[in-house]
This record gives C-alpha cells, structure tokens and sequence, in this order.
C-alpha cells in the first residue's frame, strides 16, 4: 500500500495546495480529486513539473463512481474539505457531515482502504484539552457567528467517533496563516514544526499551512500515528 498514491480532497485552496507542494516535494505520488469547476486553482509550476506523479481526478464529492476510481488507487487519504468562506455565514446545515458518512466511509470500505486524517477545528474538544481562555473565545465567536460551520465541524467529529473499521484521524486546526505559491511555501516550510495533541497552555491558536502540510504528510509516512484521534495543532 505504502507504494500507492496519497489521495487528497479539498486540494485546491490554499493549504490543499500548499500539501500537493510538499508531497510532490517528497516525491510521493498523488491524485487530487477537484470539482471540474475547480481544476484550473491547481497551479501550472504543479502540473507542468509532475506529470508522474500528480494525476488530477475530477468529480464531484457524491459523485461515488468518480470517487470511487480515485480511492480504489491510492494507500490513504487526507481531506481538507470543510466550510469556505463564501458558506460560513450560512444559516443552513452545511453537507461535509454527511459527505463523510454516505459517500467518503462508504467508498473506503469498499476498495478496502483504511486510513483517512480529516480536518476539524479546535470547535471539537476533547476529554483530554486543557480550559484555555483565548481558545474559548475563538470557539464561542464562532458558534454565535458561524453556526452552520461549527455544527458541520461538530457533525464530522461524530461521524468518525462512531465508525470503527477505519484507521481515522481528525486533526484540529486553529487560525492559518501563510501563501500558498512555490515561493512562500519554501519559505514558510523552514520555520518549524506544528506541535500536536491536546488543547494546553502551549496552543498558540495560530499555524502557518505549510507547515501543516510537513505534519500532513509525515502522517501519510506514519501508519500507526494518531490512529482514532483528535490532535489539536499550532505553531
């Protein structure tokens, strides 16, 4: 499996791309599946320098046929789908939940692949997080705010918590910083590494994404790491 491509959903904003840089970077093969609306954000330099290993797969994400030839190619899966900012001021419940739970597990458990890490948000807490202030804040800002997104964030982690065939990770994420272009990305890249794991006095409330897309990948390296749980990231 581990010779098989890492597929990547949700590759098309800024940290997507900035996590196609570094697997390419590593030289791990990897399919991004795009709405066919969307291909065009996948930068050129991409393209044009990967032809073996970036293959871009189009469909839509209930489109199971089209997500199905995807998955049954790769080794894992790492998902970055969640509200945009053109949908986070909706009022009505947002499908990422449901994404997950008819179409993403379904088709995993149908070609037999078993790890997937997907991106929730500190709005999830768990048993082990640490009350911190500025944490809170943020979370209550965004039930009032956003409470479309913050269900949605709170609906997948369900999902997930009650699914016991796959190898899951949800991992966490606080305010991103950072560009995505080859430039910014090579930069940002050197300036560290995320620390993960429970809310605590150390949460900055803050990552820059190209440093997210190093800690996602040294996932997809790592079978047995955060297998069934919820790391919380920051600078």
């Amino acid at each position: 499996m581990a010779d098989k491509p890492i597929l990547i959903l949700g590759s098309t904003g800024p940290s997507g791309i900035c996590l196609l840089r570094e697997l390419l970077h590593r030289k791990k093969r990897v399919i991004a599946f795009v709405r066919p609306t969307s291909a065009s954000k996948i930068p050129a330099d991409l393209v044009s320098s990967n032809p073996d290993n970036l293959q871009v797969v189009h469909g839509q994400i209930d489109d199971d046929v089209a997500l199905g030839e995807a998955v049954a190619q790769c080794s894992a899966i790492i998902s970055l789908m969640g509200p945009v900012q053109e949908s986070m001021s909706s009022r009505t419940p947002l499908p990422y939940p449901a994404f997950y739970e008819n179409h993403v597990l379904p088709v995993m458990k149908k070609h037999g692949i078993k790890r997937i890490a997907a991106m929730g948000t500190i709005s999830i807490y768990t048993e082990d997080d640490t009350a911190v202030f500025s944490r809170w804040i943020l979370r209550t800002g965004v039930s009032w705010m956003f409470p479309a997104a913050y269900n949605a964030m709170l609906g997948i982690a369900s999902v997930f918590k009650e699914e016991a065939d796959i190898y899951w990770t949800i991992f966490r994420l606080p305010m991103l910083l950072g560009g995505s272009d080859e430039t910014a990305w090579k930069a940002d890249r050197e300036k560290g590494e995320a620390q993960a794991g429970p809310v605590s006095n150390a949460w900055t409330g803050k990552l820059n994404r190209s440093i997210l897309a190093k800690w996602l990948a040294d996932w997809a390296e790592n079978e047995g790491k955060w297998v069934r749980e919820l790391p919380a990231l920051s600078s």
